[in-house]
């Protein structure tokens, strides 16, 4: 056997290890919480059931809802748990194969991208769910009982956390397309309006029909834009701005 496919064969059973203690990993945290998963989707519930209408509740239209629902919740917290330990298996997987410049600048990177989607996470838990189900609750028409399914308010929450999630990446997007050189630091600035247009239009289509969930995920996304610039502005090369490359045009 030739020496590239032994080195191939060693990836791909270095990759099923790694895979399997990941999956090991999320096991064992969702068995640990396993006892408390109703607990855990009263918690995740809290903001809806706080703006309900007085003896207003939650519904299961599904005979299997009431158990796999929070089941479904468990899942996703244990593997927000064991995110750190996944994200390392990860990292020792791919870093043999980075130049040290590239280890340098992905580590940050990584970290920064999970503690901006926790941080996104916690905005549309603690910000916008209050402000969206108090909306809601008001214009509630008379003699109407607002209640949900706990599935479809899962659905709901996990399509929400995950818009707010990337939403807060913008800044390691901006950082990342200026440090690669794909884009440069000049047209991300050009780009400015249309960003401002495209952040409306994004917050119209990931939010519930009212301005102001609209503003919540507009308005944010528009100052990590600035803030991604102004970042990206101190970690770029000094040939990354379009001035000094035109004064050393052979650098690379």
């Amino acid at each position: 056997m030739s020496q590239p496919e032994d080195t191939f064969l060693s990836h791909l059973f270095e990759l099923r290890d790694r895979l399997i203690r990941v999956l090991l990993s999320i096991g064992i945290v969702f068995v640990c919480l396993f006892p408390w998963a109703k607990e855990l989707y009263a918690l995740l519930a809290k903001p809806l059931l706080a703006s309900l209408p007085q003896g207003g509740q939650m519904i299961a239209t599904d005979v299997v809802g009431v158990f796999l629902v929070p089941m479904k919740v468990t899942l996703m917290l244990a593997f927000l748990i064991a995110l750190p330990y996944v994200l390392y298996q990860i990292w020792a997987f791919v870093a043999p194969g980075l130049y040290a410049h590239e280890k340098r600048l992905a580590l940050p990177l990584v970290a920064a991208s999970v503690v901006l989607f926790f941080i996104g996470m916690a905005f549309a838990y603690f910000l916008v769910f209050p402000t969206v189900f108090g909306f809601m609750a008001k214009v509630a028409p008379e003699g109407v009982a607002w209640m949900t399914d706990i599935e479809k308010y899962l659905s709901f929450v996990m399509s929400t956390f995950l818009a707010f999630g990337v939403t807060f990446e913008v800044p390691v997007v901006v950082i990342v397309l200026v440090q690669m050189r794909i884009v440069k630091l000049a047209t991300l600035k050009e780009w400015r309006p249309y960003v401002i247009v495209g952040a409306f239009v994004v917050g119209a289509i990931f939010t519930p029909p009212d301005v102001i969930s609209q503003l919540m995920l507009a308005i944010p996304l528009c100052l990590l834009y600035e803030l991604g610039m102004l970042m990206a502005r101190f970690v770029s090369k000094p040939d990354a701005d379009p001035a000094v490359s035109e004064q050393n045009p052979d650098k690379t």
